[in-house]
């Protein structure tokens, strides 16, 4: 056991859903998918026309509009999510100690609306219209930074870029933070907003996205023999990581506990897993080890599954080879089937979907999963929400470069 214990005691999300864990949860146990025709800007030309846009966020419902102007998307869902999960958790940030305070954001890739649309007014208005504010808009850590400076959070500050792996990273960092005693409160998670012309003309270059435009509300599938990419989606999870005791001498409410964190590199591809799933599989098992865990007392498993033909066979065998005989026992699923890939963000939001999990005890299903794949021969809670008790749950997030990361969280014992 740690010597200082971390536990979760806010968290606040931005989803295709909505704004907000209660409406989020809805959406993932309902089975219903927020996936729909892309309505932000117009893709008749491009080979995927479809994601999994937050069409409801409004960002002058938690800043004023002088401040959200200065902020591109990402950031914006960045900070609405950290004020949620600062209500969420009961701290007076106004008396709170600020250097005792500190961020760690992921995202994969940060401002693309922002380069977008100042790199069209370079070329048709000249270098003299580009706005002053591109640079500290499109820059990957406008997201921690502006969390930062609007709670005083005056601690450690990073921002991590590791593709999809980013906000499970950035968990990492912060629970690593609190361990060493350079914090007692994080924010920590990720933002994403790469739902914009370039960035979907960019994955459809890559082959990479489901073209299931027909239907769109069923085409991320995970597990699925039918599958045939992922679907782009948008959004933020932030969660609050805080010492234990710092939070018993407040009478915080506890949400879970952060058991343990694991990563590893794929050494393989640029942007294929490696398919053996080798280098995930040591990933986890990191993250078992750092917690103290067997195989044996995990429940469930919010999985990477991004609908990918290759990424979930590699995160397959890669629990074959942590969880032997018990990985059919595990209850796995993929929330990603219901709104999309988030990218950099992916981790933080199904940390909040694996929290809620414990709390509630139900596991979230895998929607549209109705032809599996033999290769994908495990639980992963097809359609249909399932009742049970989850003591220990993990997250995994895998990214382009072979980025891996895995996080352990259970139910608070005291």
């Amino acid at each position: 056991m740690h010597s200082r214990r971390v536990v979760i005691t806010g968290m606040g999300v931005v989803t295709p859903f909505g704004d907000g864990t209660d409406v989020f949860w809805d959406g993932l146990i309902s089975g219903r998918s927020a996936i729909r025709p892309i309505r932000r800007f117009d893709c008749a030309q491009f080979d995927t026309r479809f994601g999994g846009e937050c069409l409801a966020f409004d960002p002058d419902r938690y800043v004023d509009r002088k401040l959200s102007k200065r902020l591109d998307r990402f950031a914006q869902f960045a900070l609405a999510a950290a004020m949620m999960a600062a209500r969420d958790s009961g701290i007076d940030f106004d008396r709170a100690d600020g250097s005792r305070i500190g961020a760690a954001i992921g995202s994969g890739i940060g401002g693309i609306q922002e380069l977008e649309e100042q790199h069209v007014r370079l070329l048709h208005k000249g270098p003299g219209k580009v706005s002053a504010f591109t640079i500290p808009k499109l820059m990957l850590n406008a997201g921690s930074a502006n969390i930062s400076i609007y709670f005083n959070a005056r601690g450690p500050n990073t921002a991590v870029a590791t593709a999809c792996a980013s906000a499970t990273n950035a968990m990492g960092d912060a629970l690593w933070a609190i361990r060493r005693g350079e914090a007692d409160v994080m924010f920590t998670g990720g933002s994403e907003a790469a739902l914009t012309p370039l960035g979907l003309a960019a994955f459809c270059a890559m082959h990479a996205l489901s073209t299931r435009n027909d239907e769109p509300e069923r085409a991320s599938r995970p597990f699925d023999r039918g599958r045939d990419g992922f679907v782009m989606g948008e959004g933020a999870g932030i969660l609050i990581f805080e010492e234990l005791e710092h939070a018993r001498r407040r009478g915080a409410r506890i949400l879970a506990e952060v058991l343990g964190f694991g990563m590893s590199g794929d050494a393989s591809h640029i942007t294929q897993p490696g398919e053996d799933g080798a280098g995930a599989a040591v990933a986890v098992q990191r993250a078992l080890q750092d917690a103290g865990l067997s195989p044996d007392a995990v429940d469930y498993i919010n999985a990477h599954g991004t609908s990918t033909p290759l990424g979930d066979i590699a995160e397959t065998r890669a629990i074959k080879r942590v969880f032997g005989e018990h990985a059919r026992k595990l209850a796995i699923s993929s929330t990603k089937s219901a709104i999309g890939h988030l990218l950099g963000a992916s981790g933080g939001v199904e940390m909040v979907a694996t929290v809620l999990a414990i709390q509630n005890g139900i596991a979230p299903p895998t929607i549209n999963l109705d032809d599996p794949d033999p290769e994908c021969d495990l639980d992963y809670v097809p359609n249909r929400a399932r009742d049970m008790r989850i003591r220990v749950a993990m997250s995994n997030s895998f990214g382009f470069g072979g980025h891996n990361a895995c996080i352990a969280v259970g139910a608070f014992r005291g």
